[in-house]
């Protein structure tokens, strides 16, 4: 996701480093990148470890697969199987110029999980992860999936409107695009300091943690990522969120500084009918990082109730 406490801050000039993606195999191969190839020919990466229950992780913005490190070595150790996939325009997926949108992105998110024929998964999404799940729930409905969870999710909606009065201003999330546009390089490490919680008094900064978030971030498209930032601050997922008919735990942080907690968590807890809403007391928006060991620890407790 974004961070309204950057959004605002002049990025310094400098160009931007574009990373093509990798080498990807030919339709119906399968080599040790995974990918699965959608309808509009896009390939998306994915990972797939261990066996056991499938356990299905959408990462958030700018990020990709590798920002769920910390839950799927834990999870996977613990006899479940976890998949994780870039989305297109981020990490190791291709860079379409088309499809850059959230309807897209479920359908993405579909494609892999048809692909792998799994049943009875649980979906877990992490910011912009979080309307990924909710849309794709909202598209496709629960025939596979047995649980949701909503991690600094960005639901029900980020934008301040007319039915969403305490929601951000445009003005933060062109703030966000002219950044990108102008120096995404000095501007995703500029971000990673709030995400982190890094600018918080005593807070302890890791330098490696700040750096993964720039390598990350760096990997996927611009073009990708700007048209991504239209969908995790416009879209309203609150149609989404009351189709969903599964158990659901929605944690977020009370010190979120980039998905304000009270205009997001609390309000999808009250939007899906089986929502449990756990608050992590001074967490930042990088809670699966920096609270790693409290979340992993929910996941399991969640995944085996």
């Amino acid at each position: 996701m974004t961070a309204p406490g950057v959004a605002m801050a002049a990025a310094t000039a400098g160009s931007n480093a574009h990373a093509g993606s990798p080498s990807h195999p030919q339709h119906g191969e399968r080599h040790t990148m995974n990918t699965v190839t959608t309808r509009d020919g896009t390939r998306i990466f994915f990972k797939d470890w261990g066996s056991g229950k499938p356990v299905v992780f959408s990462h958030g913005w700018p990020l990709d697969a590798d920002a769920w490190d910390a839950q799927m070595l834990f999870l996977t150790q613990k006899g479940y199987r976890v998949i994780a996939h870039d989305r297109r325009g981020h990490g190791r997926s291709d860079q379409p110029s088309n499809g850059n949108d959230m309807d897209t992105y479920a359908d993405d998110l579909a494609a892999v999980i048809n692909a792998l024929a799994l049943k009875g998964a649980t979906l877990v999404g992490h910011s912009t992860g979080g309307g990924e799940v909710a849309r794709y729930i909202g598209r496709h409905g629960t025939s596979r999936v047995a649980k949701a969870v909503l991690i600094g999710a960005v639901p029900p909606i980020m934008l301040k409107t007319e039915s969403n009065p305490n929601g951000l201003p445009m003005s933060v999330f062109d703030g966000i695009r002219a950044n990108v546009a102008s120096n995404r390089s000095q501007f995703y490490k500029d971000l990673a300091v709030p995400f982190y919680g890094f600018n918080r008094p005593n807070a302890k900064v890791s330098q490696g943690m700040i750096d993964e978030f720039w390598r990350e971030g760096m990997l996927g498209s611009i073009k990708g990522q700007y048209e991504c930032i239209k969908q995790f601050s416009e879209v309203d997922y609150t149609a989404d969120l009351k189709k969903i008919d599964v158990p659901t735990l929605i944690l977020h942080g009370d010190d979120d500084q980039i998905v304000p907690i009270d205009d997001s968590a609390r309000l999808s807890a009250k939007l899906v009918k089986n929502a449990t809403l756990k608050v992590y007391p001074g967490a930042s928006h990088g809670m699966c990082t920096t609270e790693a060991d409290k979340v992993n620890a929910d996941l399991l407790e969640f995944l085996q109730s």
